[in-house]
């Protein structure tokens, strides 16, 4: 797990957006990529990526709400890339409308792709990870895992869900001793291409509140997370971090404020909702096109900011302002004392001046 080394990397949801990002990001560290999702001409174009990004990839098509294909999966992988050092859990289902226009079917689709497409997941991968002691578990969540806003019913309660299970599991393996390790990594707005296949029954085109972020953004915090594990928890941008503490100070004037301007910012006025849905079957096959990692938002989205950079450099940062202080401290020590051992001059004293009068 040194920082450096080639590892056997499995990324869910590695067809498009940031779990294709994600795969690019650890190919460039020459590591074996496996790539799952149920797109074949996403994953066929996410291959290549790999391959020319200087990494090994494999091609294992799979839905997430599938246990059972899940676990073949993590088979697959161990018997052709060798052992899983660590597994990337991103792949999702959505649908933007408001609750009771979501039915039932829709509602648990959404639930066992998201929530439990992780579980599924992160129990594959701990069935080879806990007998060898090793390896790491990623959790791609969002500042919504901790902030539910309105027309994203499913997926917040998702993200959520995996919030409260992460957190279970951590105690867990913190109670075992084990050095398998689990973190989760809360993404802001990103700019993918599942605003233009998501199940969408908003009056304009379903869309990112802004700020939005390049899918890069959140490749390199997962990376950054899959090689430094003891962390618990990272958060990716300064919208991520502004929305969880305001939700921690003041929720109930954050739900207010959403109410009034949420439903507006998740729309693109005059843009009518896609046509294809990938909800029930990937929206790029068997007659589609290769999404890729970006968006339509190309032209408002960040690269990064300066709260991504001191998320990963926390430690950097923390380690400097440290031993800045410590430096400090210890000049003003020696000040002291250098005050209190200076030698002291020799007191003069003066007689009295004495005036006699006649």
């Amino acid at each position: 797990m040194r920082f450096g080394s080639r590892r056997t990397v499995v990324v869910t949801g590695a067809s498009a957006g940031v779990g294709r990002a994600t795969a690019r990001a650890f190919a460039a560290r020459g590591d074996r990529v496996a790539l799952l999702a149920r797109g074949r001409e996403g994953l066929a174009a996410a291959a290549d990526e790999v391959q020319r990004a200087g990494g090994e990839a494999l091609v294992v098509p799979v839905d997430m709400a599938d246990p059972k294909a899940v676990e073949d999966a993590a088979e697959q992988v161990e018997e052709t890339l060798g052992p899983i050092d660590v597994w990337v859990n991103n792949a999702f289902a959505g649908v933007f409308a408001p609750f009771m226009e979501i039915s039932a079917d829709e509602f648990r689709r959404v639930t066992e792709v998201t929530y439990l497409g992780y579980v599924s997941g992160t129990r594959a991968a701990l069935r080879h990870m806990l007998p060898r002691d090793r390896g790491t578990i990623v959790q791609v969540g969002s500042a919504l895992a901790y902030r539910g806003i309105p027309l994203q019913t499913a997926y917040c309660g998702a993200k959520h869900a995996i919030q409260g299970f992460n957190e279970s599991l951590r105690c867990e393996l913190l109670h075992q001793g084990s050095k398998v390790r689990t973190t989760m990594v809360q993404l802001p707005a990103v700019n993918t291409p599942q605003f233009d296949w998501v199940l969408d029954r908003l009056p304009g085109r379903a869309r990112p509140v802004a700020p939005i972020y390049q899918p890069e953004v959140a490749a390199r915090a997962i990376v950054h997370a899959a090689v430094h594990p003891r962390r618990r928890e990272y958060w990716v941008g300064g919208s991520t971090a502004a929305a969880l503490v305001a939700n921690a100070v003041a929720p109930g004037l954050v739900e207010r404020y959403l109410a009034r301007t949420a439903y507006d910012a998740q729309q693109t006025p005059g843009l009518p909702p896609p046509e294809t849905a990938n909800l029930w079957a990937p929206a790029d096959g068997p007659h589609g096109h290769d999404y890729g990692a970006h968006g339509r938002f190309d032209a408002e989205a960040q690269p990064g900011d300066v709260q991504e950079w001191f998320s990963r450099n926390r430690d950097r940062v923390g380690l400097g302002v440290t031993a800045t202080a410590a430096a400090a401290a210890a000049a003003l020590a020696v000040r002291r004392f250098m005050r209190l051992t200076r030698p002291t001059r020799p007191t003069r004293f003066s007689l009295p001046r004495i005036t006699l009068r006649r």
